[in-house]
């Protein structure tokens, strides 16, 4: 049985790095970027109207109104000392213009401006061309996300589209018999949920999800099928069940018997000791547990790093902070432990240390406590690293 640490380091020594593709800025939203971007233009274009008010040509008045400027328009000339215009936000200032008065402090009669306000500074109110963007400048670094923000920022200098890594097509397979849907009797079995966790999870990092989940009983024959079915499929598979070591549990026989090449089996960790990494027909295979806690921490902690890193992330991890604790807590066993955790001002707070087939406290979390083998206990106000969950 190998460390988390162990496990991190093997996962991130076989991704697979997606290919890349063209799209327009709507489109790419939530995807890695796969090239830098920089500005083909300065932002602003030009000098413009940080509000709406006069544009005055000297530092004194009063003076006499020459024009109105809207956004979009352009004057066509250079103000002298004694002139304004009027302007609104966002407008271009006219050649020559000493500063922008705001409208509140200002009077215009018989077509004369007079100022009522205190004194000004030469520029007030004016946004400077290039102020924010130089031509050339980077405006977003290969390996970032792409946000809404950054969406406006490429939008305000002028480009329409960018290169992206291409999302991976994620696959899942359940194996087990002992399930049932909502409308079928249920002695004996129960609900199943960890697919449609995944799914949604798979979704909500940006992937796409390759297909319905494969189901297969525990029959190694199904689970065989059902794991080269996903590889067809997905550019990454997602197994849940079957991967302990008991009579029922397929996944290792079936992989092997595929020709799968095993990564490693057993982390020391807890939820998700049984956790398998494999590599079959070239397509990474994450064979999770089948209680659904250790499902979605394992998700969080591996395979949604490993996603980030094929399509290019900078930094795939989880963000991480050293945290005070805010009560005394003492570890049992020899196992690292993911606790599911919540940040209040900023301390944290460990929720409800529920066995590994529940979830509700998963539902509560913002983060995951992250307790070394060497940390057993921890005393109110000690550091803890917390991984911050997706949002």
């Amino acid at each position: 049985m190998i460390t988390v640490e162990e496990a991190r380091a093997i996962i991130m020594r076989h991704v697979p790095l997606q290919g890349k593709q063209r799209l327009p800025l709507d489109a790419a939203v939530g995807h890695v970027l796969a090239a830098d971007v920089v500005s083909p233009v300065p932002y602003p274009l030009f000098d413009m109207s940080a509000m709406d008010g006069y544009a005055v040509g000297g530092p004194t008045g009063p003076w006499r109104r020459v024009g109105a400027l809207a956004a979009g328009a352009h004057f066509g000339g250079a103000l002298k000392a004694d002139e304004c215009v009027r302007i609104f936000t966002g407008a271009q200032v006219p050649t020559e213009a000493y500063a922008v008065l705001q409208q509140e402090h200002c009077t215009e009669r018989d077509g004369v401006m007079h100022w009522t306000g205190g004194p000004f500074a030469q520029g007030a109110n004016i946004r400077r061309k290039a102020e924010s963007v130089q031509q050339g400048d980077l405006l977003l670094a290969k390996g970032m996300v792409l946000h809404a923000a950054g969406v406006g920022l490429l939008a305000s200098c002028g480009l329409a589209e960018v290169t992206v890594h291409t999302p991976p097509r994620v696959s899942v397979v359940r194996s087990g018999g002992e399930f049932i849907e909502p409308s079928e009797p249920s002695e004996g079995r129960i609900h199943s949920s960890n697919e449609h966790m995944l799914l949604a999870a798979t979704r909500q990092a940006g992937c796409v999800v390759a297909g319905a989940p494969l189901l297969a009983d525990d029959v190694v024959d199904d689970v065989r099928n059902a794991l080269l079915s996903a590889t067809r499929q997905g550019d990454v598979v997602i197994t849940t069940g079957g991967v302990s070591v008991g009579d029922h549990d397929l996944l290792l026989p079936a992989l092997k018997d595929l020709g799968a090449t095993i990564h490693f089996h057993g982390v020391a960790q807890k939820p998700g000791k049984p956790m398998l990494f494999a590599t079959l027909n070239g397509v990474p295979v994450f064979a999770l547990p089948g209680n659904p806690r250790a499902v979605m921490v394992l998700f969080w902690e591996y395979v949604l790093p490993f996603l980030r890193a094929m399509q290019g992330a900078a930094d795939p991890w989880p963000r991480t902070e050293l945290l005070p604790i805010a009560a005394a807590i003492t570890v049992k066993g020899v196992r690292t432990e993911f606790r599911a955790a919540r940040v209040r001002e900023g301390h944290v707070h460990l929720l409800a240390d529920e066995g590994s087939h529940m979830l509700r406290t998963l539902v509560l979390a913002d983060a995951i406590a992250y307790l070394p083998p060497d940390v057993r206990t921890l005393l109110p106000g000690d550091a803890v690293e917390i991984h911050y969950l997706p949002q």
